[in-house]
């Protein structure tokens, strides 16, 4: 068995060819046979010789003699190793070369198998390394934003998440009230936390707590229309069974969110792209070019979510925008910007 394991050549056949035989090879027994008639005679010849010329025994003409029968059997028996030498590493050579095509073999199956895609590891490595590198990007957003996060809990409770002037978009007109006064400046100015809380939209039906902030940033025009824009677009996605929650993307620093609000755009920003879920990706680029309605909320999200985040980001923490990069609604502006080239 275990022979079997370790030996690739039976698997190919090639086993018997592969292997020297133990015993002499018909060659050789026929240079045996030739050898032994040598010998005797060669040795009959010089010993009949000898005797009829009747010299007696001599020293020099005894050695001439064992020359002259033994050296021809010996050169003959060299080449005969020599030819025996060749066949064996011949044999080793095959088997050798076998040994390499069965592991050869082996190696690419396992490579197969590995990369189903047709990936080679070159390409697999360099996918690794940038998935590393977003993840360690991610990662020191996530620790830059958690270490003030605790402070600016308790001023963002109460800290009006837009400034003044800011809560409606320009170019539109508000309502005035008597005395010229706008409805706005009516209303209590919407917090940061019930604005953060308001873009992730509730939980569940049993979120007391995020029905309340979404009611109270509904009283808000900016804020009311950013919400309904992105509901329509969550509702829309979700035809395709897109969800934000199911979404895992790369988080940016909030200083790249800054650059995106100040106007920046191209490479600057690109890091805010930070979705690279293919299925979602390629569901909602087919959506665009297919679906004028989507295409047209989508479009109309983008601008509002634009408008509102520029002011938002004025007087927003670090810790206030890295909460606010992780709703639903910046999700689905994350996803749907990738899609429209906003990032690029």
């Amino acid at each position: 068995m275990a022979d079997k394991d370790i030996d690739p050549i039976k698997e190919l056949g090639l086993g018997a060819r592969a292997r020297p035989e133990g015993g002499m090879s018909a060659g050789e027994r026929l240079v045996v046979v030739a050898a032994i008639l040598w010998i005797v005679a060669a040795g009959g010849f010089l010993l009949f010789t000898s005797a009829s010329e009747g010299d007696g025994f001599s020293s020099l003409r005894f050695v001439m003699t064992l020359l002259a029968v033994f050296l021809p059997v010996a050169v003959l028996w060299v080449g005969v190793l020599a030819a025996r030498s060749a066949r064996v590493m011949r044999a080793e050579s095959v088997r050798l070369q076998s040994a390499i095509t069965a592991l050869r073999q082996s190696y690419l199956n396992e490579r197969g198998a590995a990369a189903p895609g047709g990936k080679s590891s070159v390409e697999r490595k360099l996918e690794e390394i940038a998935a590393a590198q977003r993840k360690t990007e991610s990662a020191i957003a996530m620790f830059s934003s958690s270490r003030v996060i605790q402070q600016a809990a308790a001023v963002s409770a109460t800290k009006p998440a837009l400034p003044h002037g800011e809560t409606t978009p320009g170019g539109e007109e508000q309502g005035l009230l008597a005395l010229n006064t706008p409805v706005d400046a009516m209303t209590e100015p919407v917090s940061v936390a019930d604005f953060i809380r308001a873009l992730n939209f509730p939980e569940n039906a049993d979120d007391k707590e995020g029905f309340q902030a979404l009611r109270r940033a509904l009283r808000d025009r900016g804020t009311a229309r950013l919400i309904q824009a992105a509901e329509d677009v969550l509702t829309l996605l979700s035809h395709d069974g897109i969800y934000m929650e199911d979404l895992r993307p790369d988080r940016a620093r909030p200083e790249v969110w800054r650059k995106f609000a100040q106007g920046e755009r191209g490479r600057a920003v690109a890091a805010l792209g930070g979705i690279y879920d293919r299925s979602c990706l390629a569901l909602t680029a087919g959506r665009m070019r297919q679906d004028m309605v989507f295409r047209d909320s989508v479009h109309h999200f983008l601008r509002r979510f634009d408008q509102i985040f520029a002011g938002f980001e004025k007087t927003a923490s670090d810790a206030d925008i890295a909460a606010l990069s992780d709703t639903r609604t910046a999700r689905a502006f994350m996803l749907l910007g990738r899609v429209a080239g906003t990032f690029d």
